[in-house]
């Protein structure tokens, strides 16, 4: 056991088999098939039910971050509690109060129960999305658990880049070679466009933007400014050391996400990655009382040289060209965001039931829409329109908190992993959050398992203690 844990090693397998679900979720299809996903929550329940064990049996307890963590976590709950209410058949007098749009589904259902209707339209759909909603709390509760060191926390970064790096060798090697395979299945979709193992390749990008976040804030964590160089020799020496250093592959494994982001093609995805990178530095710059000229060196190095080498040697000028053509006559999303609003307008209050959107908007696009949407390709919308103003209330108090915790751990704490933590925290968030205006990455499994990771980290970073104290 590393001499950071001092905890009994107790959970030691389990924190195996967390790393391993880390590694596993994006590879089938980004976990966005019926097995897939619930292969995974079987897995974190596992995980989950173990650990519970061992705490029962006083063989371990309680972090110190995980009880910080309350406040969210009290919120999280309530957001269980919130989508299960939504299954669970009440007064249809209640219901037509909270939900008259559901109420009037139900009422001209010839199959329904005449005094008892769920706010749900789709009571099996939203059974589903609990279910999820439960394996993602879990992720969050297991991270604060099980990430009890800074060694473990460290090992937990490096899996979540190196599954980053694998994808986008893998994405950018079937892109490249013209062998368009995903998870061992021919592509049918993203053609010409690295996707990894996922199916789209936005949700590609939207992953590679996390894990460049957690990468670079390792990297922040990383920086040794200590050093002063008497000689030319100590100088070469020094960086001659940094070659082979574990810094120097790291800053590789980011160029090579960097060139699989722009693989992707992806407009939001590659503007996401580099307004998250801005807006994150100038906080860390801001906000860090400990901020030195390597940081500034590392957020510069990042822009231009990824940009300007990187990105002209595999294309980032044809997506800014996508971008400098993108325009709302040659986009449909503008037609169903607002027909989306119009189901909002609905089901206001409690939404009409997590996962039900691709049941309830046939019955509001017009025919200037084309195609079957199973999503609204807009986070923001498509979970109002579900949870309502109730559930996309708790869930926006959910990651503000969390991003709050990270701006007072970037300010506040002077272990190098901390700030670096906190960093990863505020980009790879804001990064999704961006990109979510028009996307839905955090309707894919693999996604949001690592976005409830990402949270978790915010968390750690303000609640966990310094190296030297633990």
């Amino acid at each position: 056991m590393n001499r950071e844990d001092t905890f009994t090693p107790s959970d030691r397998w389990i924190f195996i088999g967390f790393l391993a679900l880390v590694a596993w979720v994006p590879l089938p299809l980004g976990s966005n098939r019926a097995w897939a996903w619930s292969l995974m929550e079987i897995w974190i329940y596992l995980l989950a039910t173990l650990w519970l064990l061992l705490f029962i049996f006083d063989k371990v307890r309680l972090t110190g971050s995980f009880t910080k963590a309350t406040p969210v976590l009290v919120l999280l709950a309530l957001w269980l509690l919130w989508v299960f209410l939504q299954t669970v058949s009440l007064p249809a007098t209640l219901v037509e109060f909270l939900s008259p749009q559901a109420h009037a589904v139900y009422a001209t259902s010839p199959d329904a129960p005449l005094s008892w209707f769920p706010l749900s339209v789709d009571v099996y759909a939203t059974r589903q999305g609990l279910l999820k909603s439960i394996a993602y709390v879990l992720v969050f509760c297991l991270a604060l658990l099980l990430l009890h060191s800074h060694h473990r926390l460290k090992l937990c970064a490096g899996v979540l880049v190196l599954s980053g790096v694998f994808q986008s060798a893998y994405g950018g090697l079937m892109t490249l070679s013209g062998m368009e395979y995903g998870f061992f299945i021919e592509k049918t979709t993203s053609l010409g466009y690295a996707s990894g193992t996922f199916t789209n390749r936005n949700h590609l990008a939207g992953y590679l933007e996390m894990c460049l976040a957690t990468g670079i804030g390792i990297m922040i964590a990383s920086l040794d400014h200590s050093h002063t160089y008497n000689s030319l020799r100590q100088a070469i020496l020094r960086w001659l050391k940094l070659l082979i250093s574990r810094k120097a592959r790291l800053r590789l494994y980011l160029v090579i996400m960097v060139i699989a982001l722009v693989l992707t093609h992806s407009r939001m995805g590659n503007t996401a990655f580099f307004a998250s990178l801005l807006v994150a530095g100038s906080i860390g710059l801001l906000l860090s009382r400990h901020a030195t000229r390597g940081m500034v060196i590392l957020i510069v190095s990042l822009i231009l040289i990824d940009i300007l080498i990187v990105g002209t040697w595999f294309g980032i000028e044809q997506v800014a060209e996508r971008i400098e053509h993108t325009t709302l006559a040659t986009e449909g999303r503008d037609e169903v965001y607002e027909y989306v609003l119009h189901q909002f307008d609905d089901y206001t209050l409690t939404g009409s039931g997590l996962g039900t959107f691709y049941a309830v908007f046939p019955n509001y696009r017009q025919n200037d829409v084309a195609g079957f949407y199973t999503h609204a390709h807009n986070d923001y919308l498509e979970f109002a329109a579900e949870t309502g103003i109730i559930g996309i209330g708790i869930l926006g108090l959910v990651v503000v908190t969390s991003l709050i915790m990270a701006l007072l751990a970037q300010h506040r704490r002077r272990d190098p992993l901390m700030r670096g933590l906190s960093f990863a925290a505020i980009m790879g968030i804001t990064s999704i959050l961006i990109h979510s205006t028009v996307d839905f990455n955090l309707q894919i499994p693999a996604n949001a398992f690592t976005f409830m990771l990402l949270l978790a980290f915010a968390w750690l970073a303000i609640g966990m203690k310094n190296r030297h104290r633990q």
